[in-house]
């Protein structure tokens, strides 16, 4: 309490010897004496008081605040620097929120640009004199003068012995040429002039219509309409047009700007600014979406008498090898969709609203095809449709003696999403059966979630495989003269001297061709099986593609039936241990699958 006390105290004290001194006549000399040795006093005792509770430096300053300590009775000075107060309206609580547009406005990339933030500090020598610029002038020889002048609100400037002289609205590079042309009217002989542009007066605009904030914004009268817009935020992407831009002044309009001219072929209005100018942005006009296959996939803002497929044409720049154009909208109520060459299109007349797509229609009539492996001479080769496989490879260079002919096989594209397909029918039918097997008591029932778990992390990993998508086309010597599709891959693969060993085996590796080993014998030279190996069924990828079965177990099929050739791969699949019968056939199955479809020697 007394803490609080004594200065309240003081004050009081203070107050009643400044009103006692004032009565007495006292100049205001003394009692600014008297209030300084108060606040002495004050300062001395509240140095042993403890820190209260009312004082102003202990307490929370707003966001953005600077940290120095303000006296009472003062304005802050620094600018707050987009800087929102508590409780001041901001574009989050005021604009309604936009999702990401899948077609932007043609020409909207124009308000990211930097020029806003990059523009030169130097002046423009187009820049047009204006009342409130201060010129520099200097007068040597004969007659000596030198002095900073302004453009009066007559558009002149004074100079003792000369008079005024006008060059308001005369281009700063200019400004010289002009003063001196009036000096030396006066003095003829002996007088040397230079004459310096200053400083340019800023001008304060206007921005209203559909931007982000309308308001007063200040510039240079020689900045540029975009300068003022980026300022603004932009043009409303929804609400806004792009080509209908006015700069009113006193009530008439003095210039148009048309940003889809600036963006096209880089025409602004030439106009020098004045204060109080409104830039006003018009709604926007009629609209038509390009949405696919051009190369200006745009939202686009057309007049009246714009409104046709050939200045879309122009705007959007469809790709090469677009053919048609797809048209959807509205017509008389009634919805309205025409699909019509690129020619047809451009002269349909269209109505706001519309949606075109551009397609490539082509009927192909040439095919890429790919060669691969063992060859000499170009990977790709064009032909028309209807080629078959012997016809190209009369036409591939090979070396007979590291080029396998015997065993040539072709990956596909559409046989490799066959293949995923497949794959991935498999993994539904095992998530299917995992997810609604039958429990019969609770110990069964954890059991089956560390199962369905294991399971899900495999069948994650399955749908992470990429088919290749082989086709076999070669055995015994003799190759299947098939029609070949686009972008095929015939592959030709070297002659080589091993087998591949891999999968569950104690050392994944290649072995030389032996005539007379069986599986087991490559199987026992990489190490043996491991302890999940599935001996009854061994995969046996040979080289043209071709697929078959082994086992160690001669129950099942004897592994002197199956003749390995070199090149051929030997891969001992896991065998699966799960309690769920169906489980373990779908499991099993989608293996022999991925092994097959993907060639997974070491997966």
């Amino acid at each position: 309490m007394k803490t609080l006390f004594k200065p309240l105290l003081l004050s009081f004290t203070t107050a009643l010897l400044a009103l006692s001194l004032n009565a007495q006549g006292q100049s205001f000399e003394q009692l600014q004496e008297l209030r300084q040795r108060a606040q002495q006093s004050d300062s001395i005792n509240s140095t042993n008081a403890s820190v209260s509770p009312l004082d102003v430096s202990s307490q929370r300053t707003l966001p953005g605040a600077s940290n120095m300590t303000s006296q009472m009775g003062q304005f802050s000075t620094q600018p707050r620097n987009g800087q929102s107060l508590p409780g001041e309206p901001t574009i989050d609580t005021v604009f309604p929120a936009q999702d990401p547009m899948d077609n932007p406005p043609f020409a909207a990339n124009l308000f990211i640009g930097g020029f806003e933030s990059e523009r030169s500090s130097g002046l423009n020598d187009n820049y047009l004199i204006a009342p409130g610029d201060k010129i520099s002038i200097w007068i040597w020889g004969a007659v000596n003068f030198s002095n900073v002048v302004t453009v009066d609100n007559q558009g002149n400037i004074f100079i003792p012995n000369i008079g005024p002289i006008r060059i308001a609205n005369t281009p700063a590079g200019s400004v010289n040429q002009t003063v001196t042309a009036k000096i030396r009217q006066v003095y003829t002989n002996d007088v040397n002039v230079y004459v310096d542009l200053l400083t340019s007066t800023p001008v304060s605009i206007f921005v209203s219509g559909p931007v982000l904030r309308p308001g007063q914004y200040a510039g240079l009268a020689s900045d540029s309409v975009l300068y003022f817009l980026k300022r603004a935020g932009g043009v409303d992407f929804q609400r806004g047009s792009f080509r209908q831009i006015d700069i009113v002044r006193n009530g008439d309009v003095v210039a148009s700007a048309d940003l889809y001219a600036f963006f096209r072929s880089g025409k602004l209005p030439e106009v020098s600014f004045q204060d109080g100018d409104t830039i006003l942005v018009h709604p926007i006009g009629n609209t038509i979406v390009v949405e696919t296959g051009a190369r200006n996939s745009f939202t686009f803002e057309f007049l009246n008498e714009e409104l046709n497929g050939g200045v879309v044409n122009y705007f959007a720049r469809p790709g090469e090898f677009a053919s048609h154009a797809s048209v959807a909208g509205v017509r008389e109520n009634k919805q309205f969709a025409r699909y019509l060459s690129i020619e047809e299109f451009a002269q349909l007349p269209l109505k706001a609203g519309d949606t075109v797509e551009y397609v490539s229609d082509h009927e192909p009539q040439i095919y890429r095809i790919n060669v691969a492996g063992a060859f000499a001479g170009a990977s790709q080769v064009m032909v028309d449709k209807g080629t078959r496989l012997i016809d190209v490879l009369d036409h591939i260079e090979i070396d007979t003696a590291l080029s396998d002919t015997q065993n040539i096989y072709v990956l596909r594209e559409s046989v490799a999403l066959k293949q995923k397909e497949i794959i991935e029918e498999g993994l539904q039918r095992l998530e299917r059966s995992m997810y609604t097997a039958p429990i019969s008591s609770t110990g069964e029932g954890a059991i089956r979630a560390q199962e369905a778990q294991l399971v899900a992390d495999f069948i994650a990993r399955a749908r992470q495989v990429e088919p290749q998508g082989r086709v076999v086309v070669s055995e015994n010597g003799e190759v299947a003269n098939i029609l070949l599709e686009p972008n095929d891959t015939i592959v030709i693969p070297e002659i080589t001297d091993l087998i591949h060993v891999g999968g569950e085996v104690l050392l994944p590796q290649s072995v030389v061709f032996n005539p007379d080993a069986t599986t087991e014998d490559y199987v026992a030279w990489a190490g043996g099986f491991t302890e999940r190996a599935e001996d009854e069924r061994i995969l046996i990828m040979h080289k043209n593609g071709n697929v078959s079965f082994a086992s160690i177990d001669s129950s099942f099929l004897s592994s002197e039936q199956i003749k390995i050739e070199p090149g051929d791969q030997i891969i001992v699949l896991p065998a699966i241990d799960l309690k769920i019968m169906q489980a373990v056939k779908d499991v099993t199955q989608i293996i022999f699958q991925i092994a097959v479809a993907a060639n997974a020697i070491d997966r």
